[in-house]
């Protein structure tokens, strides 16, 4: 299913998940408190390291090349200059000025070129709102006050994962499966496994060994492991689904 929102709102997304990771840094009473999503970070950590994605990507699609990444002295400034709130909100506004000038067409080059997804900055765009959203939940959690992801973030999200992250890994290392998603909310999802890699809404053939059913927002969080697989229900061979995070590692 098609469940991309429109870039011009892919935008305000990304600000808005952005603008919710500045705000659980800002409520946290230490800076240095441990991230659960990713322990060896501290919050400060995150917020560099989402910094540093925002500018990479925002010197990416600047440079309006899909032929190869930038070099490593383009990628913009990757180390925090000054006030860390002001550089991060600085991060965000590069990211998406850069996005606008070039609107969702512009060629732009991704790690992603196996999965099949375009190389353009739209794409880019798609991506790096789960990127500001998962990480804004990261922080919530690192300070007790994880919140659901927004329905427009979480149900593109899991159509994202499948597709553009998981399509990106090559071939799928153990027995044919096919797995089934299915969101509270209504979407659904259909996943295969195999040598050849993972295809998303393949063809009806047969039935699904694993089926994962939840909230969008809890299955993206699943998908990305920050939260365990019994948060959500799995119906079939448990064990295909342990695999598919296993081997998916997304961070």
């Amino acid at each position: 299913m098609n469940s991309t929102p429109p870039f011009s709102a892919l935008l305000a997304l990304i600000e808005g998940r952005s603008a919710a990771l500045r705000d659980a840094v800002d409520a946290a009473p230490d800076p240095t408190v441990r991230v659960p999503g990713c322990p060896d970070w501290s919050l400060t950590d995150l917020v560099t390291h989402l910094g540093g994605v925002q500018r990479f990507w925002a010197a990416t699609v600047a440079a309006a090349d899909d032929s190869g990444p930038l070099p490593p002295g383009q990628r913009g400034e990757q180390d925090p200059e000054g006030d860390l709130p002001g550089w991060f909100s600085e991060s965000t506004g590069l990211l998406l000025g850069a996005l606008r000038t070039a609107g969702p067409e512009a060629p732009c080059w991704a790690w992603w070129a196996e999965s099949g997804a375009p190389l353009t900055a739209g794409a880019v765009a798609r991506h790096q709102v789960q990127e500001a959203a998962v990480h804004a939940y990261d922080a919530q959690e690192a300070i007790g006050r994880p919140e659901t992801l927004p329905a427009a973030v979480a149900v593109d999200g899991v159509s994202e994962f499948l597709t553009v992250c998981l399509g990106s890994l090559g071939a799928w290392p153990h027995r044919p499966a096919r797995v089934a998603f299915q969101a509270i909310e209504g979407p659904s999802w259909t996943l295969d496994l195999s040598p050849a890699g993972a295809r998303a809404d393949p063809a009806a053939s047969g039935e699904p060994v694993t089926s994962l059913r939840g909230t969008a927002s809890d299955l993206v969080l699943a998908l990305y492991r920050r939260i365990p697989l019994s948060d959500i229900r799995i119906d079939g061979d448990r064990a295909v689904a342990d695999q598919l995070l296993a081997w998916s590692k997304m961070d």
